[in-house]
């Protein structure tokens, strides 16, 4: 498929994309072939299931289906995975957990049935120990049996131990699926003092894991672990997101948020969606299930590595010259992080967008064009907004009521003065005032000119 060329299918994914975006959608819908614009449209009008969440969940899904699969090399020495961190943030009701079930079903079938199956395995393994070595020749049945292994790609709440065990016996990779985000980081640290944050750290990284179990004769080692992260949190703790060492030793930045700025509570209505509307989607996610991997003689996934075309790479490489341009004249410096983070982020979304267009028709994976380096900026500045307003929530959440008092005060547009003014008036005083101004820069205000901003 030759880049740029216009096609039926683009003009009808282009028009789905305005249509959905007038339902108060950020989420770019259009980084999507049309056939999984269709899904989300149609999950949409008859679920009532917000843009938003769903297509983030739809994008997350098709990354832990790639998993260890492929990776995206940028250069020389330089490769990236599909691994993603990601939170579906939104009021009581907002509707976050049924999209996240929604592309998540696949997954947990398959889960199903290979548990179903382990249990047939498991119990023909118990009988065959049950026996002796004698016996065990004698049936023709293996000297010394081998335990079965329980394939696998969902896990909920687990220590890291447990996780790099399972991980160990699931080369291709792994997700972290909850519908409380914070059951995950709130049980941080719950045994090992600091050792599970510095865990999740590694993992996000890609950096080999190393866990010595009790009882084991060997310790677990994965050389390159693939789990991604996704769940619901509500807005009101986000906050709790910030406790301890995570705003400072960059967890937080490796959170893509996705919170629609326009929430409604659900409004039931009488449309029904196609019978076929979840067999569409698990065909799609099947042919990524069934994908066949490459193994070493040490039975360790080898993945197809993705590459960039010549002109795919100048097109990344103008959008983070520009994006480091933003990056040197910013004075705040929690955005910094979350803005440095992004630049790994858009090669990792750079792999998903390719394949999920070859996943349906549109090009080949060997190779990432111009038209997914487009995509995935678009997809890259939409979490960027959402991470400001995230901070911007947070930081409103963690002001004193005077501060709070303050801001509420303030005018969309002031002068240095009349926010002194304000402050003065809400009983602070101007040297204090102007430290809070200083140090919100970047995400509570803005700083048009010397002595003139904005609320953010």
């Amino acid at each position: 498929m030759k880049e740029n060329k216009i096609t039926a299918e683009g003009i009808i994914g282009q028009a789905m994309g305005l249509e959905m975006s007038f339902s108060g959608a950020e989420f770019p819908v259009e980084i999507f072939p049309s056939k999984i614009q269709r899904i989300i449209h149609e999950v949409h009008e008859c679920q009532s299931y917000p843009i938003d969440y769903t297509a983030a969940s739809i994008f997350t899904a098709i990354a832990v289906g790639i998993g260890n699969t492929h990776h995206i090399q940028m250069k020389q020495g330089w490769v990236e995975s599909a691994i993603l961190f990601v939170a579906l943030v939104g009021r009581p009701g907002a509707n976050k957990s049924h999209p996240l079930s929604f592309a998540m079903k696949p997954f947990v079938d398959f889960d199903h049935r290979q548990n179903q199956e382990f249990g047939k395995l498991y119990a023909k393994y118990e009988q065959d120990v049950s026996l002796t070595k004698k016996e065990r020749t004698s049936e023709g049945l293996e000297e010394f049996p081998q335990e079965p292994i329980r394939k696998r790609f969902l896990v909920s709440d687990i220590t890291p131990e447990g996780l790099s065990y399972i991980h160990a016996q699931n080369w291709r990779g792994l997700c972290l699926c909850s519908d409380e985000l914070s059951v995950w980081f709130k049980n941080f640290n719950r045994y090992n003092n600091g050792s599970e944050e510095q865990f999740w750290l590694s993992v996000f990284s890609a950096k080999a894991v190393i866990s010595d179990r009790k009882n084991a004769k060997s310790s677990v080692f994965i050389t390159r672990p693939f789990i991604t992260v996704i769940g619901t949190i509500q807005r009101k703790i986000l906050s709790d997101l910030a406790h301890g060492d995570r705003s400072n030793n960059g967890f937080i930045d490796r959170i893509l948020f996705v919170m629609p700025t326009i929430e409604h509570k659900t409004r039931w209505n009488e449309k029904d969606a196609s019978p076929d509307l979840e067999s569409q989607w698990n065909e799609l996610m099947n042919q990524l299930i069934n994908l066949e991997c490459s193994f070493d003689e040490n039975n360790e996934v080898q993945p197809s590595i993705v590459t960039f075309s010549e002109e795919a790479r100048r097109l990344l490489y103008k959008w983070q010259h520009q994006h480091a341009e933003l990056c040197d004249s910013l004075g705040n410096e929690t955005l910094l992080g979350i803005y440095c983070k992004l630049e790994i982020y858009i090669i990792r979304f750079c792999l998903v967008i390719q394949i999920t267009r070859w996943l349906c028709g549109e090009c080949s994976k060997e190779q990432v064009d111009t038209e997914t380096v487009r995509r995935a900026i678009l997809l890259t500045e939409y979490f960027k907004q959402t991470a400001t307003r995230v901070q911007n929530l947070m930081n409103e959440t963690a002001l004193t009521t005077q501060q709070q008092s303050i801001l509420s005060q303030l005018p969309e547009l002031f002068t240095t003065a009349q926010g002194v003014e304000v402050a003065t008036n809400q009983g602070m005083k101007e040297r204090a005032f102007k430290e809070f101004l200083s140090k919100q820069i970047g995400t509570l205000f803005l700083k048009d000119r010397h002595g003139e901003y904005r609320k953010a």
